[in-house]
């Protein structure tokens, strides 16, 4: 299996970026970590392996991102506008840096946006604020309102609310996209959501799904037995659904 290691200084970002690339041809995969995990996670948590087929076959190439989640979302020491602000310039290093590099080594016309855990809101939020840069987004275990404590979890904006956060908070900005270009972008996407029966997100995933149909954007919500929140149930995801 084709196996590449990338780094360079991000000018958007303002320091080194790291990425895995794997694979040699076939649809395009962005690959989002978990939460404040790093660029090799889904090779170490054995995903990487169970693709293992289709990468060599050719079906699959996957780009494996790093995550600046501690600077950003989780940097809790700092503003809640800052936050929101650093998680913008990690945006603008995948629109302007990461999507490019994918162009340039690919020209395969599908690009999927994907991500387990707090990975799958990066691969939502990303996919649904510029649709035209991709044909499929796979999200797995995902949480896309995170204004609002859930269980264990707690919100990650201690009670503050702008416009930055609420345009990347896809559960409040999709109930109002109207635009007709932008709602064609979404309802052009093949759109997957998977998540266990018992995670603490199925409520929010299920309020999304319901927003999706209201908005006549066609996609599938697959519920799994259990909390399905781990490894294990996303090595079995995968095979199913990227």
């Amino acid at each position: 299996m084709n196996r590449e290691y990338h780094k360079w200084y991000s000018h958007r970002v303002h320091r080194d970026m790291e990425l895995l690339v794997f694979g040699h041809a076939g649809a395009k995969v962005l690959v989002f970590p978990t939460r404040c995990a790093r660029f090799h996670e889904y090779e170490d948590i054995g995903l990487v392996a169970a693709l293992g087929d289709k990468i060599e076959h050719g079906h699959l190439q996957l780009y494996c991102v790093d995550s600046i989640d501690q600077e950003s979302f989780y940097c809790f020491w700092n503003h809640p506008q800052d936050r929101i602000h650093r998680h913008l310039q990690y945006e603008a290093y995948l629109l302007h840096e990461v999507l490019p590099l994918m162009w340039a080594k690919n020209r395969h016309p599908c690009v999927i946006s994907h991500g387990c855990s707090f990975g799958a809101f990066h691969a939502v939020n990303f996919a649904f604020r510029h649709p035209h840069c991709f044909s499929k987004v796979a999200a797995f275990s995902g949480r896309y309102d995170l204004t609002q404590p859930v269980e264990d979890f707690r919100g990650l904006f201690d009670g503050h609310y702008d416009e930055l956060i609420y345009f990347n908070t896809p559960s409040h900005f999709l109930p109002n996209v109207h635009d007709w270009g932008l709602l064609h972008q979404l309802r052009r996407l093949d759109i997957v959501f998977a998540i266990g029966d018992a995670d603490p997100f199925l409520d929010n995933n299920r309020q999304i799904s319901e927003t999706l149909w209201n908005k006549g954007i066609w996609h599938a919500l697959h519920l799994w037995r259990g909390r399905a929140h781990s490894a294990s149930a996303w090595r079995k995801m995968v095979g199913l659904y990227i």
